[in-house]
């Protein structure tokens, strides 16, 4: 009789797609503090320990989702490491427009307050600050 395993697994990276390079690497270089990483003929951008590995144009990937995420489609949230205040002053400073918050959340760590706003192709982010109590 085999015995289940109890496994606990760690997210390594995931992938968003991009319609420009150039406009892209900028953005999460700039307002996001990515890390770029050269990965043949695409990017990849790195936060510490997390990848964010990123398909765009000229980038034949194999193998993919079944329907991949097309520019603009993804919804992701990053841990600002202070106050949800100083995160809006951060996007107001590099023109970033705020569609949201701040806003009592849960993420990963528990209760939290965020922002939300666009990248350049139109995908969600979400800025999330545990430094303070949410709303």
């Amino acid at each position: 009789m085999t015995r289940a395993v109890a496994v606990r697994v760690k997210l390594d990276h995931c992938v968003i797609h991009v319609s420009d390079w150039a406009r892209s690497n900028a953005f999460y270089r700039d307002v996001l503090g990515a890390e770029l990483v050269p990965a043949g003929p695409r990017w990849a951008y790195r936060f510490g320990g997390e990848r964010l590995n990123v398909h765009g144009p000229g980038v034949v990937a194999d193998p993919v989702a079944r329907k991949p995420v097309p520019p603009g489609g993804s919804d992701l949230c990053f841990e600002w490491p202070g106050p949800i205040h100083d995160a809006g002053e951060h996007l107001k400073h590099h023109g970033v427009e705020i569609e949201l918050g701040p806003v009592g959340r849960s993420g990963a760590r528990g209760p939290g307050t965020s922002v939300y706003f666009r990248d350049p192709d139109g995908s969600l982010l979400e800025l999330i600050s545990y430094a303070e109590a949410p709303f």
